[in-house]
């Protein structure tokens, strides 16, 4: 089945809200085996929506459309779908009795008269109640076997329908699904991940092999369409590990976890306590980390030591050092996070020391130059990052990822590319 997704507001054109909605949707068709093959955006204008209307319908079955199913005169969705379909709207009565009911119960204070164009459905509809705000949502097909498919605009409401209602109603009417393997790759960037694979994408069929660039890192997807969920899965998993095996441990999940999820689960996993010491990136290590759950069990303290003398005091390191090899140097980057060991005993201990950018920048220490320090069962690490990138944001969010790459990597006992292993000062 090909569908394409219709997202309808003028908010959207104006970058005043930003599309999550379309994503979604992409992801929950893409898993059902419904190929999406156009994604549309276009305001709260009958006339367009309607010439987008046939455009999507040319080539696909079904079309789902987000937005416009309020009440105000603006929301035209519903009754430019009912139109083009060659339907009629009448007051949909279980709608009405529910909404009197939210009205009754004082769950809906805001209620105008106006609210009850949202109970009206066209005749032909199978309509989809909402527990997660007042619009419904419809399907409404014609008989050339085309099918439109109307859900709100509030993701929260689109979710909680799509997942209540929408979905149980597509699932039998797919006769194929798809499974994706997402590996996840730190340290290789996608034209050299491509280059290593090329052989297994050229030769190609089923399973499909994509390459997608991400800032910082790149991920590689296998997909495959087949009958079965286990047939898929497994056609899935043969070709993902032959790329594993290209490219090597830059591998570092292959269920889509980010790289601060994987650390934080060896972490707790094998209760490992940690603590960060942070001078160029400024906090952004102890954000990821702290944004998964349950990691207040193992992570003892960040410490932001942003001058030269938050490192004196905080960390002890040395003025000298500071004076001959400045705040940017491998041997800061090694007291820093010895430190900040002795400071909190924690089992690991990270540090980060660079020039973001886009300005403070020498000839000899130019943008983008990056050491980070880790220290793990008894010895310390020192990795050097030169990414020649002037983005402030894009070095920063490297930074970080180079930190959890370095601890992953201690964690496994496994070689730190691009770092010396140092004796404990």
């Amino acid at each position: 089945m090909k569908s394409a997704l219709i997202s309808v507001g003028t908010e959207l054109l104006m970058g005043q809200v930003t599309d999550t909605n379309a994503v979604y949707l992409s992801q929950q068709l893409n898993a059902l085996g419904i190929d999406v093959m156009y994604r549309y955006t276009v305001g709260d204008n009958d006339g367009r929506l309607t010439e987008v209307l046939d455009l999507a319908l040319k080539d696909c079955d079904l079309v789902i459309t987000t937005g416009g199913l309020g009440p105000t005169e603006d929301d035209m969705t519903k009754e430019t779908v009912t139109k083009y379909m060659n339907d009629t709207l009448e007051v949909h009565e279980p709608s009405r009795q529910a909404m009197m009911q939210m009205v009754k119960d004082q769950r809906y204070d805001l209620f105008t008269k106006n609210n009850l164009k949202q109970t009206l459905m066209p005749t032909r509809a199978e309509v989809f109640d909402t527990d997660a705000g007042t619009a419904p949502g419809f399907a409404l097909s014609n008989e050339a076997g085309k099918t439109i498919v109307c859900l709100p605009g509030p993701p929260r409401e689109m979710k909680r329908m799509f997942e209540r209602r929408v979905r149980p109603w597509l699932e039998p009417k797919t006769d194929c699904v798809i499974s994706y393997e997402t590996l996840r790759v730190f340290g290789k960037g996608e034209s050299r991940v491509e280059t290593e694979i090329l052989d297994l994408i050229d030769a190609q069929t089923d399973p499909t092999i994509a390459t997608y660039a991400a800032e910082g890192e790149c991920s590689v997807r296998v997909a495959s369409k087949r009958d079965t969920l286990e047939e898929a899965k497994a056609a899935c998993i043969e070709v993902a590990d032959q790329v594993k095996e290209r490219l090597g441990d830059c591998v570092y999940s292959d269920d889509g976890r980010s790289l601060p999820e994987v650390v934080g689960e060896k972490l707790l996993e094998n209760h490992i306590t940690i603590s960060s010491s942070e001078s160029c990136t400024g906090g952004m290590f102890a954000e990821f980390l702290t944004d998964i759950p349950g990691i207040s069990e193992v992570f003892e303290r960040g410490i932001v030591t942003y001058t030269e003398r938050a490192k004196i005091e905080e960390l002890g390191v040395s003025e000298k050092t500071l004076a001959d090899e400045t705040a940017v140097s491998p041997n800061v980057a090694q007291q820093m996070a010895e430190g900040l060991q002795k400071k909190t005993g924690s089992d690991v201990c990270v540090s980060v020391t660079g020039i973001a950018g886009p300005g403070g920048g020498t000839e000899e220490k130019p943008v983008g130059l990056i050491y980070i320090g880790c220290t793990y069962k008894g010895s310390t690490v020192v990795k050097k990052l030169l990414t020649r990138n002037m983005s402030r944001s894009w070095n920063r969010r490297h930074a970080v990822l180079s930190m959890f790459d370095t601890i992953n990597r201690m964690l496994d006992g496994r070689p730190v590319p691009g770092s010396d292993r140092r004796e404990l000062l």
